[in-house]
Parts: C-alpha cells; sequence; structure tokens
C-alpha cells in the first residue's frame, strides 16, 4: 500500500519560512528591534532626489527608524510631505535640525536628525522642517557653484577680457626690453653687493735693480720693522690726493698693504745692494744691533696742478737702546702722463727706485 505524501503540509511550511525569513530581514533592516514606535512629520523645502520609503533615520549618526511614507505638499508642489517612524526613546525636540545625507559609494539617502531643545507639548506631535536645500546631494551643489560662476564669468565678460588683453600688453613689453631689464637687475645686485663679485688685479711694487756700485757696507747688523703709518695708508687701494672718483682704479690692489709691501721692497733692495749683509725683519730670529724704523708720510697720487706720483718717508736708525742716532725726511715724486693703473704703477716703481736708493745710501754711512 503506497505512502501518501503530505504536499500541502509540506508547501505551507516552506511558503512560512519564506515569509519569516523575509519578515526578519526587513525588521533588521528598517526597525532594528522590536519597541514602541513615535511618528513625526517631515517638511522638506524643496527635491529629495532618491529618498523612499523604508529609508533609515539616524539620529545622531545612530539609526533610530525608518520613513514610512512620501508624499507632495497638496497647497505647495515643491515641498515634500514625510512622516517618519523613531524609537519612542528617542530625544526629539520641536528644533530638532532635519536634514538629508547621501552615504556609501552609491548615495543612498537617509533622514538624519540632529539636537533640539525646544519639548513639544504633550500630546502634540511637531512637525519638523527641514532647513532649505537638505535634499541638494553634493552632485547638486557642485551644479549650483558652477552655475553662479558661470553667471558671474557672463556678467563679468568684458572686464575680463580688457583684464587679459593688458596681460597681453604689459608681457609683450617684457619681452621687448628683455635687455633693459637684465641691465636693471645687473646694476641693482652690482650695488646691494649681491652676485659673483669683480674680479681685482693686483701690482707690485717693482724692486731696484741699479743700485751703484758697492762701496762701504753695512758694519753691523740690521733690522727693518713693519713701517708705521696713520689708518688711511692702511690699505691695498691707490691712494689719491685730493680724494675723488676714480672709475679706472675700481679695481685696482696692491700686492699687500701700502706698510707691508715698502717694508719688503725695501729689504730686498738692501739684498740687492749687499747680500752679505742684508737687513732682517723684527720677527727674524735674533736681535739686531741696529733698527731702521720708516714712517710713511705720502704714498699716492696727487692730482692737483701737475699730476704726479708722490712718496714721502720718514726714516730713523736706532741702537738696542733705543736711541736714535740718525734721523732723514726723503721725499721724491714722478711725473704722471695718463692716470691708469699700469702707467701710475710705472711711476710709483722710478719714485721709489730714488727713495731707495737714498735710504740705502744714508743707513751705510751711518752704521
Amino acid at each position: 500500500m503506497e505512502t501518501r505524501a503530505p504536499y500541502v503540509l509540506i508547501g505551507a511550511f516552506v511558503l512560512a519560512a519564506i515569509l519569516a525569513v523575509f519578515g526578519f530581514v526587513y525588521w533588521l533592516n528598517n526597525t532594528g528591534g522590536i519597541g514602541p514606535r513615535t511618528n513625526y512629520h517631515v517638511q522638506f523645502q524643496g527635491p529629495v532626489p532618491g529618498l523612499l520609503v523604508g529609508a533609515g533615520v539616524l539620529f545622531n549618526g545612530i539609526r533610530v527608524g525608518e520613513v514610512t511614507q512620501l508624499g507632495l505638499a497638496p497647497d505647495n508642489p515643491r515641498f515634500v510631505n514625510a512622516t517618519i517612524s523613531v524609537a519612542t526613546t528617542t530625544p526629539v525636540r520641536a528644533d530638532t535640525k532635519v536634514g538629508l545625507d547621501f552615504q556609501g559609494l552609491t548615495g543612498v539617502p537617509v533622514v538624519t536628525l540632529e539636537g533640539g531643545m525646544i519639548v513639544a507639548k504633550a500630546g502634540e506631535t511637531p512637525t519638523l522642517i527641514a532647513e532649505a536645500g537638505a535634499g541638494q546631494s553634493m552632485t547638486q551643489a557642485a551644479r549650483d557653484a558652477l552655475r553662479r560662476v558661470d553667471t558671474v564669468l557672463e556678467d563679468n565678460s568684458g572686464p575680463l577680457k580688457d583684464t587679459i588683453a593688458n596681460f597681453k600688453t604689459f608681457s609683450d613689453g617684457l619681452a621687448r626690453n628683455t635687455g633693459k631689464l637684465d641691465g636693471i637687475l645687473a646694476g641693482l645686485e652690482k650695488m646691494t653687493g649681491g652676485g659673483a663679485p669683480a674680479q681685482k688685479i693686483t701690482y707690485d711694487l717693482r724692486t731696484p735693480q741699479n743700485l751703484g756700485p758697492t762701496g762701504k757696507t753695512l758694519s753691523a747688523s740690521l733690522a727693518i720693522p713693519e713701517p708705521t703709518a696713520v689708518a688711511m695708508l692702511q690699505t691695498q687701494r691707490m691712494l689719491f690726493s685730493p680724494v675723488g672718483d676714480n672709475p679706472g682704479f675700481a679695481d685696482f690692489l696692491w700686492a699687500d698693504s701700502i706698510p707691508k709691501l715698502v717694508q719688503a721692497r725695501l729689504i730686498d733692495s738692501f739684498e740687492n745692494y749687499d747680500i752679505a749683509h742684508a737687513p732682517l725683519r723684527t720677527t727674524d730670529l735674533g736681535q739686531a744691533d741696529y733698527q731702521l724704523l720708516i714712517d710713511i708720510r705720502r704714498f699716492r697720487i696727487a692730482t692737483e696742478g701737475e699730476t704726479r706720483v708722490e712718496i714721502g718717508l720718514s726714516a730713523r736708525i736706532v741702537d738696542k737702546t733705543g736711541k736714535v742716532i740718525a734721523s732723514r725726511l726723503v721725499e721724491t715724486s714722478e711725473k704722471l702722463d695718463k692716470v691708469e693703473p699700469a702707467a701710475a704703477v710705472a711711476a710709483f716703481d722710478a719714485a721709489f727706485a730714488r727713495v731707495a736708493k737714498e735710504l740705502i745710501g744714508w743707513t751705510v754711512q751711518a752704521v
């Protein structure tokens, strides 16, 4: 005997199970739990793109309910009326702020509630008014912003065109005067001490060679300390009297400061006269019997009257005790036909040769 299967009972069970699963999912997605609910009316003053019945309701970011009804306002077709069902424990107030937010990559809209302090009267369900533009998505906001920018550009097209034309005229002027601008900038850089420093040209004082036949030689040791001079002479620059602007000497430098240069060339001159009894510097070892003390009075180009080179030295010979045994003033000048570095140095060489020859002869006789 065959067993008859209860197909009707099995089908009913499967259908009930499917409905239970769908109900459970709907409960989880929309209500989030079982409990008392309170309905509130919400009015949006503009479109609410994508908002559907069943959309979530968030209070301070927490899901508290869902949208249960949507419709157009009969008295104003621009407004949208909605009904939301939220948990009764949700602290919704009469002044709670209502907005529309778009979540996720797909921009699913949800109703957002935030804050509020004013408590509604007992038994009265408040109507929550959303802020203007609450339903505006980011895309729509960008479109509105671009539309406003386009309006501003259109209203100011004339001035903008003139401004661009002025920029073009200015850039054309800069292009035409690039050389002049480079010159101006180079001048400013030089005036402020910027840029690569100008290369200085160094000149030396030549030691005289022909000092005459060696007659009497130095019978005692002699030292020539660094000459003394006023601060103005402690320089490597060419000095002029009176002081003036001499562009040809802007890059001129003596090989050393004037006192050290005179000391070195005097010692060289004594060596050329009598190398066997050459004088010493005070920094050398030992103590000399005599010292030739030099004070530089003049070492310059004089431009008043006839242009000339002037050298003036005051010389004294002192012994070990500091006693002055001889003194002499040596001065000379050399005519300068052309005020330029090379000619000036040649004139200084000629004048210094006479000074050195006179000092050597006088010193040899004195010691």
